[in-house]
């Protein structure tokens, strides 16, 4: 029993740490894509405008 427990919160630890890593890598990608620079330098702006 304290085998598998172990076995288990191992692999859920590392099954943990790889979908966050690949998130982490989706939202830099997501960031730095160069199609989404408009969008952004256009949400910079924003508190600046005067509506």
């Amino acid at each position: 029993m304290q085998q598998t427990y172990l076995w288990l919160a191992n692999f859920a630890q590392s099954i943990g740490m790889l979908y966050f890593i690949g998130i982490f890598l989706a939202v830099v990608v997501y960031a730095f894509w160069p199609g989404n620079r408009d969008r952004f330098e256009a949400a910079a702006r924003l508190p600046l405008s005067e509506d």
